[in-house]
């Protein structure tokens, strides 16, 4: 038996798969604790979960777009939570004695503490955007202020001289939740003597808990479109969640939509029209015929592993690597998020629920997806290490 401490910013889309990989090391009668914020992690991981607390404020998401959303996310979040989480991560290392640190590629206080210590530790990605690196390439003054900043918190921890490699990636190894088209261009991923990368696809279990929701709300005559924009992007999409509702109106007898926002977001709701601020979305899944969505790594990968096309609309991040590599696939369209308009995003949405090829298509590529291993194959990676 081994013993893994996993760490993870405290965003659902970073810890849904990590908790996957987390249960299924547990099933293999391993044990697993996680440190970081017992009120965020409590309701994903459930009563059971060991959770070494560390307090923390909840992120209040991100108005950014592009290059500011690149600064404040490493400057203003990743850095400051590196910062604060630091001597809890040492103190859950102290009391816990893990053999192995899983640690999310943001969560770089975990990368700072297992360096420092001497620990195996092998890093997360949770997104496309950090596994590609496509600043590297396309603007090497961006990559380099990450450098500058990954440096700040290694400084300000403590540690002497620059960090020994980037903290992103992991000497031990790098698992990626992603394959296929969506892993992006592989040029971009460090060198094999940097991290060996391992692709092992979405990682997927069972929710805790999820929200309820009215299954018998949905008409079994009628097709089915769930538009989600992100949990962090809710504040930025309203006017996109207003051009959605005009394109949804005429359709009440086509179809049934579930909009994934705050009450209130939309003006007047239409009978086929339903708004929740969240919801069990691998339980809508295999009810679904489109997704709407801003290509979010988990959400994107959930829909074509259960067959369903999506219209995406890319707000910041990888997303538009991710719908770019949709499109390619030919399982989805990708829209402007700032500039669709309602006759557009309709014409572009029937367009998919009116030629089985879409479906077919992320169907083919969602399988491509499952056959990497997902969260059993991460577990076997992860269960190697201690043997090593």
């Amino acid at each position: 038996m081994s013993r893994f401490l996993f760490l993870s910013l405290p965003l659902i889309g970073h810890v849904n798969p990590m908790a996957a990989v987390a249960a299924a090391l547990i099933r293999r009668g391993h044990a697993v604790q996680w440190a970081g914020s017992e009120s965020f992690l409590r309701p994903l991981l459930g009563a059971g979960a060991d959770i070494h607390p560390i307090p923390l404020r909840a992120h209040r998401g991100q108005a950014e777009r592009g290059l500011d959303a690149t600064r404040t996310r490493w400057a203003g979040y990743i850095v400051p939570h590196a910062k604060v989480t630091r001597k809890g991560v040492e103190a859950a290392v102290e009391a816990f004695r893990p053999d192995v640190l899983v640690v999310d590629q943001h969560a770089i206080a975990g990368a700072i503490v297992a360096n420092a210590r001497g620990l195996r530790w092998v890093s997360a990605a949770p997104t496309t955007m950090e596994l590609t690196r496509p600043f590297r390439r396309g603007l090497p003054g961006v990559e380099t202020w990450i450098h500058g900043r990954i440096a700040e918190a290694w400084t300000a921890a403590g540690q002497p001289g620059s960090p020994p490699h980037d903290l992103r990636f992991s000497p031990y190894g790098t698992i990626a939740f992603t394959a296929g088209a969506l892993a992006g261009d592989p040029a971009g991923f460090p060198a094999p003597s940097e991290s060996t990368v391992d692709l092992v696809g979405p990682s997927l279990a069972a929710r805790e808990s999820g929200p309820e929701f009215p299954m018998d709300w949905l008409d079994p005559g009628r097709r089915h479109v769930l538009v989600t924009m992100g949990t962090l992007s809710m504040d930025i999409a309203k006017d996109f969640y207003r051009r959605v509702d005009e394109a949804l109106q005429p359709l009440g007898d086509r179809l049934q939509a579930i909009v994934v926002a705050p009450e209130r977001t939309l003006d007047s709701v239409a009978d086929h029209v339903l708004v929740r601020h969240r919801v069990p979305v691998l339980d809508l899944l295999p009810h679904l015929d489109a997704v709407v969505s801003h290509g979010g790594l988990n959400t994107v990968s959930e829909a074509l592993v259960h067959g369903v096309p999506l219209v995406i609309a890319p707000i910041k991040g990888d997303q538009a690597l991710n719908a770019a590599a949709v499109q390619a696939a030919g399982a989805g369209v990708r829209v402007s998020f700032d500039h669709v308009r309602p006759d557009d995003l309709r014409a572009r949405l029937l367009h998919l629920l009116d030629d089985p090829a879409w479906a077919a298509a992320a169907r083919a590529e969602g399988d491509r997806l499952l056959a990497a291993g997902g969260a059993e194959a991460a577990a076997t990676i992860l269960a190697t290490h201690h043997h090593d």
